[in-house]
């Protein structure tokens, strides 16, 4: 590791201290009949209490494991009919959620119990509950957005957007009051509160994405997102910081990557953000000075969690046939010492990004 004359640390490899196995590979077929592997490894989201992680894959599991011992607490695992798309935890920890293709089913932990919501016509890209577990909200390719009330599982609301476009990052705000929207096209904010039946009070900001990438809530009632704009070239590799009010840009964007980002995370006390760019490299940023504090030479991360304590990372690959789960230190002199603000304040913890990419981005690939 050494000292770049900017000041942040370069690494050419994460120091990887567990490695969690046991996603089998999973395979496509072209309309020709030829199998293929995706360029999509298991998404992971952690438990508040930084103990345990749920991971859910293409081979139609989702499984819980124990970060302590090292490996999967194989009784409860579920096995689904869909490959699974996104898995998110609730901030109790009895519910996790996963997005199972047109479905979005929740699994109580305990239990076992399950509830499944239904009405998307395409893939759900994106999953939230909110922190009180008494909403839950999902995107889609099929550009809608969809409102349970998760206890009685209605459908309380649902928006498309126009033209249809699709649905890359759902997330609530800290009250669950607001709604950040994100599509391939634009951010939309929405009034939960108003909506009796339909989403309202919309304000938008024009902007794009070409990849499914998160969105954060932060302790300041503003927004974290990776998106150009129309002046811009046509590549999502600067993250901004947005007045949910207005949807302006605040303060300086968070500018390193050679182009597009393809997941981030931020840390509870939203000091501390991590990011992935098909550039092949991880880096870590100060969340209000925007300075790169580390950055990581890795090929083909498909998703990254930070800790509760934001001592560690957590990444799983895209490489064809490896379906594991890396868990790394992050260098100590980045991480003084564990936050000591309560799990959840910044929002956004327990949901992250799938990589997939629009016909825009897979060009950009082939290339």
């Amino acid at each position: 590791m050494t000292s770049t004359s900017t000041g942040f640390t370069r690494a050419r490899e994460l120091n990887v201290v567990k490695t969690l196995a046991g996603h089998e590979p999973h395979f496509e077929y072209t309309p020709d009949g030829k199998q293929t592997d995706p360029l999509w490894g298991p998404d992971i989201s952690y438990f508040p209490d930084g103990q345990k992680m749920v991971s859910g894959s293409g081979d139609k599991t989702v499984r819980l494991w124990d970060l302590q011992a090292g490996k999967e607490i194989k009784e409860t695992r579920v096995v689904c009919e869909q490959k699974i798309d996104r898995v998110a935890v609730s901030r109790d920890s009895r519910w996790i959620i996963a997005a199972c293709e047109k479905e979005v089913k929740a699994f109580e932990v305990k239990t076992g119990v399950v509830k499944t919501f239904k009405g998307h016509s395409s893939e759900a890209l994106s999953i939230d509950i909110s922190r009180d577990s008494k909403l839950l909200v999902s995107g889609s390719w099929d550009g809608t957005t969809r409102i349970w009330d998760f206890k009685i599982g209605n459908l309380m609301a649902s928006t498309s957007t126009s033209p249809p476009s699709g649905i890359v990052a759902v997330q609530f705000s800290q009250g669950s009051k607001k709604l950040a929207v994100l599509s391939f096209d634009n951010l939309d904010v929405w009034d939960v509160d108003a909506c009796h039946g339909k989403l309202d009070n919309k304000i938008r900001k024009n902007c794009h994405t070409g990849i499914v990438v998160p969105v954060f809530w932060t302790t300041k009632d503003t927004i974290v997102a990776a998106f150009y704009l129309d002046s811009q070239d046509s590549e999502a590799k600067t993250i901004y910081e947005i007045d949910s009010s207005t949807l302006e840009i605040v303060g300086l964007p968070f500018e390193g990557h050679t182009t597009h980002i393809s997941t981030l995370d931020l840390s509870l006390d939203c000091t501390l953000l991590v990011s992935v760019s098909l550039d092949k490299t991880i880096k870590l940023w100060a969340f209000e000075s925007r300075q790169i504090l580390a950055e990581f030479d890795i090929l083909g991360v498909y998703n990254i969690a930070l800790s509760p304590s934001t001592r560690q990372l957590a990444y799983t690959t895209s490489k064809p046939g490896r379906r594991k789960i890396y868990i790394c230190d992050i260098p100590p002199d980045i991480v003084t010492k564990p936050t000591e603000k309560a799990p959840g304040v910044c929002g956004a913890l327990y949901t992250h990004s799938r990589m997939l990419t629009s016909p825009l981005v897979q060009r950009t690939q082939k290339q």
